[in-house]
């Protein structure tokens, strides 16, 4: 680590190239090995031919992995020699065209040709001022641990020092209580490779990166959109000036069929609220979708997981594995892109879709089989409306090279 500039060569000269890998083999270093065989037989030129170092891996594990994630990460670092490491432990994982979950994988995601630096913050560094990059960055791509890691407060901080900086990633999701996550970084400040089980990790992307993120929230507005007239905290009470409630009622009466009733009494129904109010119409994209977590009939408020202030404009959203089906799709029809990172929800997956390999399937269909790898989060990063934010339920892309072909 450190033998040369960050991304030295990754703009003009070396045009930006990626490889993506997955294992199932149940021993570490076996799959830990399949996978950087299967990386480097697609690195640029082809495994005979000598080829740049690799200025970003990703790597990411299953729980049956993830006690041997630094065992990993060093087998990487030895033999692709990567500038920067970045990688954590997950419930479910990705890799090209397939999802493995809740079993043994591990998958690597490597690139040539891309501007990069390390980042890693200790709990508590979330709202202090960012040490900048060697370069102008383009975006980054964060991996935190949820029970240690406030990423609202990392992203307003992000907001005051660099407005409109995409923030694509997500959650560890290999635990299912404080300390157990496994995060890993290597590469500028950090020396040699460093295992954390709390803070963050990530890789500034410097220009050339050709970042583009896609965040396919899953939902469908349903109805009108409506001004927030009186609220406290997470409490809507009243939507145009009469109870929300009423308004929910009433729109269920008046805009929804049977199916979609029985959704939202099945826990489908959520709200979104508009993020940038100067805009004339809204539609999918406008909203940050936030669930619905129950309603008071005696005053007609229902309750968000998400605080509305008044004036706000929100609309009530469903979300059903149809919908989020059409959203991905609609959101990944006509991109092009050299390869992808996928941070979609560990809710989504055949607990969605009944059936594997959706959101993978999907984007690496859009993109013509360009190389796709990532983790099923526990929150995933993204932005909506030019601003970051933790979603859930959603499945976040790092799209990289846009513009270009697969």
């Amino acid at each position: 680590m450190g033998r040369r500039s960050p991304g030295v060569g990754a703009v003009g000269t070396n045009p930006m190239h990626l490889a993506a890998a997955l294992s199932e083999h149940p021993v570490t270093a076996h799959a830990t090995g399949e996978v950087i065989g299967q990386v480097l037989e697609r690195a640029p030129g082809g495994p005979a031919a000598p080829t740049t170092p690799v200025d970003l891996a990703v790597v990411f594990v299953t729980a049956p992995h993830a006690g041997a994630l630094e065992d990993a990460a060093t087998a990487v670092q030895a033999t692709l020699d990567p500038h920067v490491i970045i990688g954590c432990g997950a419930e479910s994982v990705a890799g090209p065209g397939r999802e493995v979950e809740q079993t043994a994988a591990v998958t690597l995601w490597a690139a040539w040709g891309l501007p990069c630096e390390a980042l890693f913050m200790a709990p508590g560094e979330e709202g202090l001022p960012l040490a900048p990059p060697p370069f102008r960055p383009e975006g980054l791509v964060l991996l935190a641990d949820p029970f240690s890691f406030d990423a609202e407060v990392f992203f307003a901080g992000v907001e005051r020092d660099r407005a409109g900086l995409p923030i694509v990633g997500g959650m560890a999701s290999a635990a299912q209580g404080p300390g157990g996550n496994r995060l890993v970084v290597a590469g500028g400040a950090v020396a040699g490779v460093r295992v954390v089980d709390r803070g963050a990790v990530g890789a500034w992307l410097g220009p050339g990166a050709g970042l583009q993120p896609v965040v396919s929230q899953g939902c469908r507005p349903v109805g009108r959109p409506w001004a927030v007239t009186r609220a406290e905290g997470n409490i809507v009470y009243e939507l145009a000036g009469r109870p929300a409630l009423e308004r929910l009622t009433e729109m269920a009466q008046r805009d929804l069929d049977e199916r979609e009733v029985a959704l939202v009494n099945s826990g489908g129904l959520h709200i979104g609220r508009v993020v940038d109010e100067h805009r004339a119409t809204f539609g999918p994209g406008d909203f940050l979708v936030r669930n619905v977590l129950g309603a008071d009939r005696a005053v007609g408020a229902i309750a968000v997981n998400d605080a509305y202030e008044v004036g706000a404009t929100v609309q009530f959203h469903l979300r059903d594995a149809a919908s989020a089906d059409d959203d991905l799709k609609a959101l990944m029809a006509g991109r092009r892109a050299r390869g992808a990172l996928l941070f979609t929800c560990n809710g989504r997956g055949t607990r969605l879709f009944r059936r594997p390999h959706h959101d993978a399937s999907v984007v690496g269909d859009a993109l013509g089989g360009a190389p796709v790898a990532g983790l099923f989060a526990a929150g995933e990063f993204g932005p909506v409306g030019g601003r970051n934010f933790l979603h859930g339920f959603t499945a976040s892309v790092a799209l990289f090279g846009t513009g270009a072909a697969g």
